[in-house]
């Protein structure tokens, strides 16, 4: 693999912490410009634009890949889908989300409408990837059954009030995002930062209720040790 770093002059390290601080938390590009600077770097918020339009594809491919390696199964127990509006230029779309039962991203999905095509369409990106699950936990969208009765997975699918916070739960990293960006222009945009967002969140998301605070800890900095490697 080439050295993708190769014609840049700043260095790796300065790269990936401005990509993570602005896919990671709720920064806008220039909040990012100005916390680099306090640390004497000098750079502007366009070039940090860049910075996340190249190397964000990057690391978040060399997570899945280290989340997944060639011979790891996926957990298939329980998957919770759902989806919420997203507004570009005004205009309503979809964001599909598949979450597994341990509140792992598991794809992200964008679509202009919310019928039993965007669902089908939906449903066999994540099955191709990951499987066929043996729950899945969604709302009372009839957009789903319609999609599980083509799939022939009608009887895997289970709805009731409260069944779906997790997936639910799991927009609000994404929301409070969304706000920091001031809203997306393109649908490419969107489902390219959508699914950069939701590989970094896996990456960083240590479970801190589940965990004592030393193993917490301990996650959390070989977490940002692995990430300060990731196309070295």
């Amino acid at each position: 693999m080439r050295n993708p770093f190769r014609y840049f002059k700043t260095s790796p390290e300065i790269i990936r912490l401005a990509v993570m601080m602005y896919v990671r938390f709720p920064l806008s590009l220039r909040n990012v410009e100005d916390l680099l600077h306090e640390r004497g770097i000098d750079v502007s918020h366009e070039t940090v634009r860049a910075w996340w339009n190249k190397f964000g594809p990057l690391f978040a491919s060399e997570i899945r890949k280290k989340r997944a390696g060639p011979h790891q199964d996926w957990s298939n127990w329980r998957w919770h889908l759902d989806e919420v509006f997203v507004r570009i230029n005004g205009e309503i779309h979809y964001l599909w989300r598949a979450v597994d039962h341990e509140g792992e991203v598991l794809e992200v999905f964008v679509t202009k409408r919310r019928n039993r095509k965007a669902a089908v369409k939906f449903l066999r990106k994540a099955m191709k990837r990951y499987g066929n699950p043996k729950v899945i936990v969604t709302d009372k969208l009839r957009s789903y059954r319609a999609a599980m009765k083509e799939l022939g997975n009608e009887v895997r699918q289970e709805t009731g009030r409260r069944l779906n916070n997790r997936v639910e739960n799991s927009h609000q990293p994404f929301r409070r995002r969304e706000r920091a960006m001031s809203k997306f222009r393109s649908t490419k945009t969107l489902q390219k930062f959508a699914s950069i967002h939701a590989s970094v969140h896996n990456h960083f998301n240590q479970e801190r209720h589940l965990n004592r605070c030393d193993r917490f800890k301990e996650s959390r900095s070989q977490a940002l040790a692995e990430w300060r490697q990731f196309v070295a």
